[in-house]
């Protein structure tokens, strides 16, 4: 791994019907040797659908609030609020109110969504994926 900055025109925008994830650091940009680092955004009223990660996830909500539901319980985060979600866990989360949250995990984590046949992985190296402007 070099010591190199990762540079605002380096980072990767991905944008989805519930949220815009832009890739701060990870091996896919070549600053990292396993993991990654995100900045979500999500508009109040999104939600995201039923999903779950194969590795831990670490959630801190910087502005807004956010509900994460799980078979465990629902509970909300507000700014200034973190959590873990442990691998394996299925997870739904909603926007209470625009919200924007830093999240790190595995590098290489794939995303199962219940129903899908196959897992959805990590976002290709484009920075329109989703088909969304960069």
């Amino acid at each position: 791994m070099s010591l190199t900055p990762v540079r605002a025109e380096d980072t990767r925008r991905t944008e989805t019907p519930n949220a815009a994830m832009t890739t701060l650091a990870s091996p896919t940009l070549r600053r990292t040797d396993g993991l990654s680092l995100w900045r979500v955004a999500m508009a109040a009223g999104q939600r995201g659908p039923r999903h779950v990660f194969d590795s831990e996830q670490i959630w801190t909500v910087l502005e807004g609030a956010i509900v994460i539901g799980t078979r465990q319980g629902t509970f909300s985060l507000r700014a200034g609020d973190t959590v873990a979600l442990p691998a394996g866990i299925e997870r739904q989360l909603a926007a209470e109110q625009d919200t924007v949250a830093i999240v790190a995990g595995d590098g290489a984590a794939s995303v199962f969504v219940p129903g899908e046949d196959a897992p959805r992985g990590t976002p290709p190296g484009s920075r329109d994926h989703y088909g969304a402007a960069p």
